[in-house]
């Protein structure tokens, strides 16, 4: 080798000196040319090798700002929301029971999520990062006030602890969401045990396979370096499957493992206080706007989208509930209502930032409609006792809206198809609704094949070791006295 690489020199040479004088001095100022250009192309090569790093003037405090507020609102949505509706959906001698299962559930919640649960989430997973994140960032090691999270735009970051906490929200209040389904007939402590292993066996998981990105652009990361879902182009604005149709199947698992309340059909079982259950909703339709608006994670325009989104479809779901109610009962009622605003909401969430106010509309009302037979035909036919309709309501509304994502972001429908927030220009013809609807789908069926399999392992796992029910003297006289040493009711 070093012989060939002398004699080419040699060879070279020789040539270069039997030129004529013009032409070695136009050889001579190529090679300059040359030169001088690999040295000035060095420090963009050395750039480009150079992992980006987010600076704090890339924040907007704008952002920062609402992402708080909007954090906020979505714990709001846990407690008191969420406690409220189903407390007074419950009887009186288990309305405390209910309270104390959802708060402690949003507190442990918090802490795993502290402690296992973003790095899960949101770290690459290695070999597994199509399924699940890893634990670099376990107790949120190297999170700090001076790193960050991206956002939608290129060149906009938030802090890292914004990201964090907004997202923890998300993992208090879904499986405070299953605890309805079994209501009034769970034992406290084994409870709380399934819901630490669901949330790692399920929620994260999940969770990573939807929204896990790589790198800080996440809009035009490699599909190889992100979650599972993420990678396929599911489009989930804010948690059709991560939360609604994660939480409504864990529900209807574990409703069926439990069995149904003693006398379920013998008895009348009615809400002790619709009143409560009034508020509840109210604070659910409120605080569901940072749910949903601030899944886009900027305050801009697209924030605003999601917000009218949720306002339209909404409203949709509750007036179309109450139509149907008079049409076939004669008499609409609150309760119904109120039934039919918590489907509409469940029902734009993945659609959120990617539907135009009227298609919102239409897929709210049908969502109502649909989640409306469920709850009163087919959980009738099937006779499966879901208390609180958690899995008619939030797992045939989620199933519903993600599907229909796929039909509402169409850009010939006024949807925005898969956004580019740095240029929001979607063209009629470059989306194509038949294949994101299948996509949706495949979403759909993986969250509830990988959900329905955790759930129930875990419940059959406590069901047959420690036990999941009370006994049948502590179910008649109520979960409040016998679980917690108190009632909800002094009279």
């Amino acid at each position: 080798m070093k012989t060939a690489l002398k004699l080419i020199a040699g060879t070279g040479a020789a040539m270069f000196a039997a030129m004529p004088a013009w032409a070695q001095d136009a050889a001579g100022n190529v090679a300059e040319v040359l030169e001088n250009a690999t040295e000035a192309a060095a420090p963009a090569a050395a750039a480009a090798t150079t992992a980006f790093t987010p600076t704090a003037e890339m924040v907007n405090k704008g952002d920062v700002a609402w992402m708080l507020v909007a954090s906020a609102f979505v714990l709001m949505m846990s407690v008191p929301a969420l406690a409220l509706f189903y407390g007074g959906l419950v009887r009186t001698k288990n309305m405390l029971s209910v309270l104390m299962q959802v708060l402690t559930i949003v507190c442990v919640a918090a802490l795993v999520w502290f402690a296992w649960g973003y790095s899960m989430a949101f770290t690459n997973g290695g070999d597994l990062n199509k399924y699940v994140g890893g634990f670099s960032k376990v107790f949120l090691a190297g999170v700090d006030p001076t790193t960050f999270a991206a956002t939608f735009s290129n060149g906009v970051y938030l802090p890292e602890y914004i990201f964090v906490i907004f997202q923890m929200t998300f993992a208090c209040i879904t499986p405070a969401l299953i605890v309805g389904a079994f209501a009034e007939r769970v034992k406290f402590t084994p409870l709380i045990i399934f819901v630490v292993a669901w949330l790692t066996l399920a929620y994260f998981p999940i969770a990573h396979m939807v929204w896990y990105w790589a790198g800080p652009d996440f809009l035009h990361a490699a599909p190889d370096d992100s979650g599972l879902l993420w990678g396929w182009g599911a489009l989930d604005f804010a948690g059709g499957t991560v939360v609604h149709i994660n939480a409504g199947v864990a529900g209807l698992i574990g409703c069926l493992v439990i069995g149904p309340r003693l006398n379920y059909k013998n008895e009348p079982m009615p809400p002790h206080s619709l009143v409560m259950t009034m508020i509840g909703a109210s604070l659910l339709w409120i605080g569901w706007f940072g749910f949903n608006a601030g899944s886009g994670l900027e305050a801009n325009a697209f924030g605003a989208l999601a917000f009218i989104n949720t306002f339209t479809a909404t409203a949709a779901a509750g007036a179309m509930w109450a139509i149907i109610e008079q049409v076939v009962h004669k008499k609409p009622s609150l309760l119904g209502a109120a039934s039919g605003v918590v489907a509409g909401l469940v029902a734009i969430t993945p659609a959120a930032g990617f539907a135009h106010p009227g298609t919102a509309i239409i897929l709210g009302a049908v969502a109502s409609l649909v989640c409306f037979f469920f709850v009163t035909t087919v959980k009738n036919a099937l006779k499966y006792d879901d208390t609180l309709d958690v899995f008619g309501i939030h797992a045939v509304g989620g199933i519903i809206g993600a599907i229909g994502t796929g039909i509402v972001a169409d850009p010939a429908l006024g949807g925005q198809g898969w956004i580019d927030y740095t240029a929001p220009v979607a063209k009629a013809g470059a989306y194509d609704m038949a294949g994101q609807v299948i996509t949706q789908i495949w979403a759909v069926g993986t969250t509830i094949v990988w959900t329905s399999i955790v759930s129930a392992v875990l419940f059959l796992a406590l069901k047959y070791t420690i036990g999941l029910r009370p006994s049948k003297e502590v179910e008649t006289e109520g979960l409040d006295i016998n679980e917690h040493g108190e009632r909800a009711y002094n009279y």
